[in-house]
């Protein structure tokens, strides 16, 4: 059974970074697509980008600002957020494709302010 554990969320002042890791258990990421979302208080979830074997994508709202990068060896991806601001702010996830299943973390909160 795959499991991912999402780590590295806190509170952080506007301008600066945090580094989300998605540990998966289970199963090797390697060949799978990994993608990072996140929801605000009273929104939905929404995507930031996704991280395949040699590509990765991003959304239009946080291309330049945040970056993602996979470790296979640690079977971690991870959510490298720069210029963090306070609508930055929201429950970080991570989920899993496998083509046949979707499979989600539990979340990581980040709260930037000041």
């Amino acid at each position: 059974q795959v499991q991912l554990v999402e780590s590295g969320g806190g509170l952080v002042q506007p301008g600066g970074s945090l580094r989300l890791s998605c540990a998966a258990s289970g199963r090797s990421i390697r060949l799978y697509v990994v993608g990072w979302y996140r929801q605000a208080p009273g929104k939905q979830r929404e995507l930031l980008g996704t991280s395949a074997s040699s590509t990765t994508n991003y959304v239009a709202s946080v291309k330049g600002r945040f970056t993602i990068s996979r470790d296979n060896a640690k079977n971690t991806v991870y959510l490298q957020m720069n210029s963090l601001k306070p609508e930055d702010t929201a429950v970080y996830y991570c989920n899993l494709n496998t083509g046949t299943a979707v499979i989600w973390g539990q979340g990581t909160q980040v709260t930037v302010s000041s």
